[in-house]
């Protein structure tokens, strides 16, 4: 009896020490796969807007958070192995930059939350049942880019008032452009203006879009979301330049990098945003339950160097209700 004793002691003194010595180990940092389909460089205000959304929320980057990074570097072929690292390192949340990143996280799992951080077409991509209830492993922000394509033609009109003719690049397998460009009919009926739709499916489409709206006399183009188009957005821009164009794009950074004119949801902030839904998540909050956020926020940014360029001069009505100039 007494030897018996003496066993279930030390058992119960083992079972002690090891709840002691787990107690003692500092818990799990979390993960995030942070999934980039262009390069480093393409948009480094945005991912900077992500971290300084998690720091305000108490993360501090290799203390209580790690971030994985990856980079597709444009090569939509790239993502899948790019995320079967993602998922081997056991991420506790992807976090995705545009449809394609989405579509690619989505295959690749099924169990780990994923966050849109700028999705064009969420229900339309079939990423999420709605925007109120997503029912699945993703959530996140939409860009509502396909419906700000009509106020972007509306603003291209006010810019160029004789706007007759609009030559509109877009990529038809992208999902949303098929709702985009619905939206810019819709306007160009009411404004009577007439649509060239040229689809870019590759980066050669790029200069014969160029060719064939020069050819069909348009008197301004509009830039539909697009992958091959936002890779290439110097080569785009140059172009529109050469043929003294008008152009209206839907992203900031074609204007950065010498475009005329950009309309679209403040990126940063959507990007900031997305820390908060991360941060819910790791918290025990389940993707299925967080509905998808719309931007609250737009940027109206116009390049006078730009205009000076196609010999245009921007009317001070539309000037003055820029949110940011470049001179």
């Amino acid at each position: 009896m007494n030897r018996k004793i003496t066993v279930l002691t030390l058992c119960a003194l083992l079972l002690a020490l090891c709840a002691s010595a787990a107690a003692q180990q500092p818990g799990k940092i979390p993960r995030i796969g942070f999934l980039f389909v262009n390069f480093p460089s393409s948009t480094p205000a945005r991912y900077e807007a992500f971290r300084q959304g998690l720091r305000e929320l108490g993360y501090v980057e290799g203390k209580n958070i790690v971030i994985e990074s990856r980079y597709a570097e444009g090569k939509v072929d790239r993502l899948p192995a790019l995320l079967d690292e993602l998922v081997r390192l056991k991420v506790d949340v992807i976090v995705t930059t545009g449809p394609s990143g989405t579509r690619a996280a989505k295959e690749a799992s099924v169990t780990i939350p994923i966050v849109m951080s700028a999705d064009i077409d969420p229900v339309g991509s079939g990423f999420v049942a709605s925007l109120a209830r997503p029912a699945g492993n993703i959530t996140g922000l939409s860009s509502l880019s396909p419906e700000l394509s009509g106020k972007r033609l509306e603003l291209l009109r006010e810019i160029v008032p004789r706007l007759a003719r609009v030559a509109v690049l877009g990529t038809s397998t992208v999902p949303g452009n098929a709702q985009a460009l619905r939206e810019t009919e819709l306007a160009a009926r009411a404004f009577k203006v007439k649509l060239q739709y040229l689809d870019v499916l590759d980066a050669k489409d790029i200069e014969a879009a160029f060719r064939a709206a020069s050819k069909e006399r348009a008197d301004g183009v509009l830039v539909l979301t697009g992958q091959v188009l936002n890779s290439h957005r110097t080569q785009v821009v140059d172009l529109a330049v050469k043929s003294r164009l008008p152009a209206i794009y839907n992203l900031p950074e074609f204007v950065e990098a010498g475009g005329l004119v950009s309309y679209a949801a403040n990126s940063t902030d959507l990007y900031r945003r997305a820390a908060v839904y991360v941060d819910k998540i790791l918290k025990g909050a389940k993707p299925a339950d967080l509905p998808v956020e719309q931007p609250t926020k737009f940027e109206f940014i116009i390049n006078l160097k730009a205009a000076k360029q196609i010999g245009l001069t921007i009317p001070p009505n539309v000037l003055v209700r820029a949110d940011k100039v470049i001179k």
